[in-house]
């Protein structure tokens, strides 16, 4: 039996697990806060020590609930596009910019304007969120400090190279957010060229590992920190709602996984060689997490952080105030409060792929009140996801079987009219973090205990439990994202100029 161990860090915390693979099963977890600052007007940092000190504190209290601290292997998984400036010792020169950061809005509006063929591969332009338009930003408005800058590079990089003092990127982060050609299985410098950063090549990581291989053994200094004895083996993970594919066991075609939380995003492959783009989307990445399939990754940009807001920002509720307010919302209909939102807190991500969106709640009377707004809000970032997955199928991506994971799961309102919203049959994860469970398959693929990623998947899936949709509901929402679409069609130049911007979708018109 083998002892594996998980750390997760999304935008609030980290989370470590720690399973053996005997079962395979699931022994301890725990978590540890960090902190975030929301700057204007659009910009989020992050303190990357942090990282490293959240996961010192945390490690050795799941060792110490499982019971062992011998480690075998050891596997990360981290937000996307939380990027790191730091000298080549791995010291941070600077904040950290948050994936939802969106002050390079116009750098990445700037690359849908190179033709290249590797951009086919991100529907012809980078997302706001991604390494490279921050590393363009950072070039033109802070060079004292891109000049000192040795190393450029997202969270799981850092905290692979705090493990192992190894500078290595992650295939799939390469592949889907630094325009790294998943065919050919290289850079193309000459983007970065064209992208006025030529001396990126020279500062991201250069040598990239797939998910599921050894990125190095844990230093002794690191397993110092952590409380770990022996010399466990770091595999390579990845993005962590990605990495949760793998925990889904959703790698086959036709299968979706949903992880709502502060963000939502909504994944998929498809076959290699699919004739036909697809657009709105991210992707299709070629190999990014398994090879031969393309992953397509859907998402809103503000979802569950929609609602947080709400709750606590406007309304001032505390958690017993909340569970209150979902009941009395749950109680009206969806079509039901005279109001009409749009999602758009901090731009969309998916299918206008538009920075420059910003949220709206319409029809708004002296009669309603937090119940109906909270209920029209909850509708709004439901209409979202299932507007990502009626537009795949539109195009001929097959939706057959639906697993949803994250924070969503501990909100009922959200959660049920998500599934109705999309109107099929979904499987709701017991456990709200699968990139725990699909950071243990990657681990396992590393030891050599599958033979590869998709037999590890099968056998280290978290349990779900099946949930139907109400289709008479379903039929409301569909009605409701006519609406909602009509609405985002005929708003979008105002939200542009109310933006700040002036922007126009870099995708051309937002279609009906």
């Amino acid at each position: 039996m083998a002892h594996l161990l998980s750390l997760d860090f999304g935008t609030g915390g980290v989370r470590v697990a720690v399973f053996d693979s005997a079962g395979p099963r699931l022994i301890a977890q725990d978590q540890a806060p960090y902190g975030t600052r929301y700057l204007k007007p659009n910009r989020v940092e992050q303190n990357p020590l942090d990282w490293w000190d959240a996961a010192c504190a945390a490690v050795p209290r799941v060792l110490a609930k499982a019971g062992a601290t011998h480690i075998d292997a050891i596997c990360v998984a981290t937000t996307a596009s939380t990027v790191v400036f730091a000298d080549a010792a791995g010291t941070p020169l600077a904040p950290a910019i948050v994936w939802m950061d969106a002050r390079a809005a116009s750098e990445a509006s700037e690359t849908g304007q190179a033709e290249h063929p590797v951009m086919a591969d991100s529907g012809g332009s980078d997302a706001v969120e991604w390494l490279v338009p921050k590393a363009m930003w950072t070039a033109r408005n802070q060079p004292e400090l891109w000049a000192r800058t040795e190393i450029v590079c997202e969270a799981i990089d850092f905290i692979n190279h705090r493990l192992t003092g190894l500078w290595a990127g992650s295939r799939m982060n390469a592949t889907c957010k630094w325009n790294w050609n998943g065919r050919e299985g290289r850079f193309h410098s000459e983007l970065y060229d064209r992208f006025g950063i030529p001396e990126l090549i020279e500062k991201i990581p250069s040598r990239i590992v797939n998910v599921g291989a050894p990125v190095g053994q844990l230093s002794a200094a690191a397993a110092s920190q952590l409380g770990i004895t022996g010399s466990p083996l770091v595999v390579q993970g990845g993005i962590d709602a990605h990495m949760g594919i793998l925990g889904a066991d959703t790698v086959a075609p036709g299968r979706m996984l949903v992880i709502g939380g502060t963000s939502s995003v909504l994944l998929t492959h498809a076959a290699e060689g699919r004739s036909g783009a697809i657009e709105g989307v991210w992707g299709p990445y070629p190999n990014a997490l398994v090879e031969g399939l393309m992953l397509i990754e859907g998402g809103q940009v503000s979802s569950g952080a929609v609602l947080s807001w709400l709750t606590e920002k406007i309304f001032g509720l505390d958690s017993t105030g909340f569970t209150a307010l979902c009941a009395q919302a749950g109680e009206i209909a969806p079509d039901a409060t005279g109001l009409l939102a749009l999602d758009y807190w901090m731009g969309n991500r998916t299918p206008y792929r538009d920075a420059n969106l910003r949220g709206a709640i319409l029809g708004l009377t002296m009669w309603q009140d937090r119940a109906a707004i909270f209920r029209a809000c909850t509708t709004a970032v439901a209409l979202g996801s299932a507007n990502i997955v009626a537009d795949l199928e539109r195009q001929g991506v097959p939706i057959e079987e639906i697993v949803i994971a994250g924070g969503i799961c501990r909100n009922p309102l959200w959660l049920q009219a998500t599934i109705d919203a999309i109107g099929k049959p979904v499987g709701v994860a017991m456990d709200d973090n699968l990139s725990l469970y699909g950071c243990a398959a990657s681990a396992a693929t590393g030891l050599g205990l599958a033979p590869d990623l998709g037999a590890a998947a099968a056998r280290f899936a978290a349990p779900v439990t099946p949930r139907e949709p109400d289709m008479a509901l379903n039929s409301c929402y569909r009605d409701q994202l006519v609406a909602y679409r009509e609405a985002t069609q005929a708003l979008a130049p105002l939200l542009h100029k109310l933006a700040g911007s002036g922007a126009t979708p870099p995708q051309g018109e937002i279609p009906a």
